[in-house]
């Protein structure tokens, strides 16, 4: 971990140069990684440390990407397609952000990155037992699942990707996103400069899942930090995060984990793979299983034991994203796919949302006393 963290240091400061790893496996990564491997990726490697599962991967990191950036001077490139451009203007930004991704996804990896790349698919195949194992290939930008800025969603992430050619292809797509014009116009609005912000590109194992969803420490609508709240439904997680069904909605206890309210939906899509195109395809939950409740009772109360773990860990109400695969047997197949910093009620004082400060159970025992119906 010596060698590791002196590159840590290095990428911190902004160093380019030998001595850095191009490449790096989740579980080498810490929070501290952070420059090196970007949110995401330090976010999963924090994950494997405090012994919750994660389908294991590898960054290429923020050095394979100023390598490649510089190996064809398209980090000159760049710089002068954004010189002078006012993000308010937003005809040429998005001229400017085309022709960028543009360069970036039609210029190949120097040898040295593309074998590195292919050498690290293989061997997490071998680990998987599975030869051209499906993966998610993830954007991780080093602006990005911070606590003061809600950067998540701003770059792309490819879900079921088999093959070195299609992950090269699509670790190039994740580069290109750093330029979309909503990216460049939000890290303007906040005060990034573009030499300050790097990416690095998570390949990890896809969880095959047949339940997926999203889980908060804090509720989401209230910001009350005595429940935990999953929501869930059949397939992949894609038609939770993006809004395109109603998911089933749990409401857990913190404390005693047990289940306190649960609104089980009509869910008439869902995201499957496609047998033959071996792709994430968006298909029609058959009518029998539209009413049944995605989740059984046990999995809830463990995704809330990993939900509280997470929460420990990090010492601050979490925004988690998780998977059950069912390739793998029972009880050994809940995944947790990112964990970020929630945002949106963390940045609100704790006397405003819980009318003290402390840990779930201080809230908790301070409702009783004041007669206050909890959850």
């Amino acid at each position: 971990m010596g060698n590791l963290a002196e590159a840590i240091g290095k990428a911190s400061a902004g160093t380019v140069g030998a001595g850095m790893p191009l490449l790096c496996w989740f579980e080498d990564c810490l929070k501290e990684s952070l420059p090196l491997v970007g949110g995401k990726c330090a976010s999963l490697g924090e994950l494997i440390h405090a012994g919750v599962r994660v389908p294991p991967g590898f960054a290429l990191t923020t050095e394979g990407y100023r390598r490649f950036m510089a190996g064809a001077s398209l980090d000159r490139e760049v710089a002068a397609l954004l010189a002078g451009i006012e993000v308010a203007d937003l005809d040429a930004l998005e001229a400017a952000s085309e022709r960028i991704r543009s360069r970036i996804e039609a210029q190949p990896f120097p040898t040295e990155l593309e074998d590195l790349v292919a050498e690290g698919y293989r061997k997490l195949g071998v680990r998987c037992c599975m030869p051209a194992v499906p993966v998610a290939v993830r954007s991780s930008a080093t602006a990005e699942d911070l606590p003061d800025a809600s950067f998540a969603g701003q770059q792309d992430t490819y879900l079921w990707i088999r093959g070195i050619d299609e992950v090269l292809a699509h670790v190039r797509r994740c580069i290109s996103s750093l330029y979309t014009g909503r990216a460049i116009a939000y890290r303007a609005k906040n005060g990034y400069a573009e030499h300050d912000v790097a990416i690095a590109v998570g390949v990890q194992k896809m969880a095959n899942s047949y339940t997926a969803g999203v889980m908060f420490t804090i509720h989401p609508a209230n910001g009350d930090r005595s429940v935990i709240v999953i929501d869930s439904n059949f397939g992949f997680g894609e038609s939770v995060v993006s809004g395109q069904v109603t998911p089933d909605h749990f409401v857990v206890n913190k404390i005693t984990l047990d289940i306190i309210d649960r609104t089980v939906s009509c869910k008439e899509v869902c995201y499957t793979v496609d047998a033959k195109t071996q792709t994430s395809r968006l298909t029609d939950v058959p009518f029998e299983r539209q009413k049944v409740q995605s989740l059984i009772d046990d999995e809830i109360t463990e995704l809330a034991w990993m939900g509280k773990r997470i929460e420990k860990h990090y010492g601050r109400p979490m925004d988690i994203e998780w998977a059950i695969d069912k390739d793998l047997p029972e009880g050994g197949n809940i995944f947790i796919l990112q964990a970020r910093p929630e945002t949106v009620w963390s940045a609100r004082s704790q006397t405003a949302v819980a009318g003290s400060s402390g840990t779930a159970m201080d809230y908790i025992l301070s409702s009783l006393l004041k007669g206050k119906r909890v959850g």
